[in-house]
């Protein structure tokens, strides 16, 4: 947790069995998190550090949980973009601009402020040419969503619906479904078309 305060999501998420960080600049909230956690006996899975959330290496976190304002999540945006595929982030409230979250829930009932979580998946990076069996694929991406061209053939054909949900894609091709799974400089995955299923690779060019 980005900002931990007083600690209660750090604690929260210890209590359902998660080994849980708090980062806090403030010490004196660092010491009442601390003494938080004992108090609700998670201090062996809840654990706070007093640091600069700019400077912490985040890369071991599977989930990403932060109520900071805008600007600090946009000064954030590209450490996060750069941590492993898959890694899950959650805002309270506040955006990160021209990165649409994947997923936004709002609890109405008991809640009087705050009371929208914004959710992302960190995508895999898959810019750029790729070769496959078929042909180049040209990848031009925007956060999860994927466009580009597949030529083959002397021909080009459009990414429709294109999109990454961590290391996941999904994309079609001239009405072909593909579906694939980024690992570093290889895509492999499955391609439907016309009732029939067959799997598919592709290679990142020039690698």
């Amino acid at each position: 947790d980005l900002g931990s305060g007083d600690g209660i999501t750090v604690i929260t998420a210890a209590k359902r069995g998660a080994r849980a960080i708090g980062i806090e600049y403030n010490p004196d909230m660092v010491e009442l998190s601390k003494a938080n956690a004992e108090k609700a006996g998670v201090s062996d899975k809840a654990t706070f550090m007093k640091a600069d959330l700019f400077e912490t290496d985040l890369s071991q976190a599977t989930v990403i949980t932060m109520f900071l304002l805008p600007q600090i999540n946009m000064k954030l945006r590209p450490k996060i973009l750069d941590l492993k595929p898959g890694t899950r982030i959650v805002s309270n409230s506040f955006t990160m601009e021209d990165w649409v979250a994947d997923e936004t829930a709002t609890v109405s009932e008991g809640c009087q402020t705050w009371c929208t979580a914004l959710f992302w998946i960190v995508p895999a990076k898959v810019e750029g040419r790729w070769q496959t069996e078929g042909g180049e694929l040209t990848f031009v991406q925007t956060f999860q969503q994927v466009s580009g061209t597949l030529q083959q053939n002397g021909t080009s054909a459009a990414i429709t619906d294109g999109r990454l949900r961590g290391a996941d894609l999904t994309m079609t091709i001239d009405g072909a479904q593909y579906t694939g799974r980024v690992n570093g400089n290889t895509i492999e995955g499955t391609v439907t078309a016309a009732g029939k299923t067959a799997p598919w690779k592709a290679t990142r060019a020039g690698v």
